[in-house]
């Protein structure tokens, strides 16, 4: 039987027009021959002004110190944790496209692969700036590396959930840096003869390593991938259980709770999707790319977003229930005090971007509709912001002791912080879209014969 009597007529086809493999080439690389746009332009200029100036401020906390956050004596974890977390969640579907896709062998992985993994390390270098200024002083960060040193007994604490976030992000960013690397080896074979200026071919030819393009070439390069796979699976769980470790560990009503690691895996998958269905419906407009990110993709990710989703309903659920079935009057309260006290507004505004509006991609017409679905990717993101801020702040401004009750609102210092990591975020990524292919071809071709439309 031919490939296509294999393919089924009623899925969406991962490739939608039957194309040869040259022109796959020229539709993903050429762009990267051309001159950039006079939009690419514009909107690279604003996103590294957005960056300039946040990292100005960065600089101005940090020679004045954090007394220009709004910290006072109960809330001194808000808003940088609360965006270390938030950005730490938006890497995690790289990792799981890549990794966990890969070894399951899902298909529809492959022509999104290349831009989550991107995103992936993005997300986590603008992650690191929030411990490193929360420091005070960020010059003394190599205190947190456990290394033969001049200081007698002082060594850093093992037992600290903070020092377990430094060792699993250092090696999340490590593996996902590799795995992103060694996918572009092919396709920076394919720029190296492709392209006709002598510079650029010693460049392409430095970064691809001696490609071939042999049998053997190939595969050790599947063999690699599938040992990086294995090697990134186990970080996908681990780096957010860990980072809800910082939470878990304590003694605070509303964080010591069992239920925080599958409940941050699933919130941060949650938002990492919703991430690369914003980005990825923006890069397949503007850059053309219709027939490699097909609807199909787009429908597979609106279903992550279901399942996850639910997910993150069902742990709301869960930790008003055992709060109520605990018995403990602390408990109660905390959250008792997220739906009805001061910052109700901000928990019914997370229960209604997370819980609510994934309901609506139940239904194909909406999951279809590219303008309703990248609407509510955005809302997702809004939401899952919110609910760090509700666990880290309404835990915090109600103490034990009503006399260390207090509210807590952001600086300019904390918001234009937050903003400069958004321009980081984007000047990293109108670069990556720029001079890299923001498609892997060579995972493409491989799977074309099984994903051309049939006629």
């Amino acid at each position: 039987m031919s490939a296509e009597e294999h393919t089924s007529s009623i899925r969406v086809p991962l490739v939608t027009e039957d194309v040869s493999y040259e022109k796959i080439s020229s539709d993903v690389l050429d762009t990267l021959e051309n001159k950039a746009s006079t939009s690419w332009k514009i909107c690279f200029g604003i996103s590294f002004l957005v960056m300039m100036i946040g990292f100005g401020v960065m600089g101005y906390q940090i020679a004045v110190g954090i007394g220009t956050w709004g910290l006072n004596k109960t809330i001194g974890w808000s808003w940088d944790i609360t965006n270390f977390v938030f950005w730490v969640g938006i890497g995690h579907a790289g990792t799981l496209i890549s990794a966990i896709l890969l070894l399951f062998r899902q298909k529809w992985r492959t022509s999104i692969n290349r831009a989550a993994e991107a995103m992936t390390i993005f997300a986590v270098c603008c992650a690191g700036i929030f411990p490193l200024i929360h420091m005070g002083r960020p010059w003394y960060a190599f205190f947190v590396g456990p290394y033969p040193n001049t200081r007698g007994s002082l060594w850093v604490n093992f037992r600290s959930p903070l020092l377990w976030d430094v060792f699993a992000i250092s090696t999340y960013l490590t593996v996902s840096a590799v795995f992103w690397y060694i996918g572009l080896v092919p396709d920076f074979a394919t720029l190296r003869d492709r392209t006709k200026s002598k510079i650029k071919k010693k460049i392409y030819g430095i970064f691809s390593l001696g490609w071939d393009g042999s049998h053997r070439t190939w595969h050790h390069y599947e063999i690699l991938c599938l040992i990086l796979a294995g090697l990134a699976t186990p970080l996908v769980l681990s780096v957010h259980t860990i980072v809800s470790m910082d939470f878990a560990t304590s003694v605070i009503p509303g964080w010591h709770t069992t239920i925080f690691p599958p409940y941050f895996v699933a919130g941060a998958v949650f938002s990492g999707f919703a991430m690369v269905l914003t980005l990825m419906i923006i890069a397949r407009k503007v850059m053309n790319l219709e027939n490699f990110i097909t609807m199909g993709h787009i429908e597979a990710m609106t279903k992550v977003l279901i399942a996850t989703g639910m997910i993150v309903g069902l742990a709301y659920g869960t930790e008003f229930f055992i709060a109520w079935y605990s018995g403990n009057e602390y408990e109660r309260f905390a959250f008792i005090n997220r739906a009805t006290g001061p910052y109700a507004w901000a928990y019914w505004t997370m229960v209604s971007c997370n819980v609510l509006s994934p309901q609506f991609l139940w239904f194909k017409k909406i999951r279809t509709n590219l303008k309703i679905v990248f609407i509510l990717s955005i809302v997702v993101n809004i939401g899952m912001w919110f609910e760090r801020f509700v666990i880290i702040t309404t835990s915090l401004h109600r103490d034990f002791l009503p006399s260390s009750w207090a509210m807590y609102s952001p600086t300019w210092v904390e918001i234009w912080t937050f903003i400069g990591t958004f321009g980081l975020f984007f000047t990293l990524y109108f670069l990556f879209v720029r001079y890299l292919p923001v498609i892997a071809v060579s995972e493409v071709k491989s799977i074309y014969k099984f994903a051309r439309k049939n006629k």
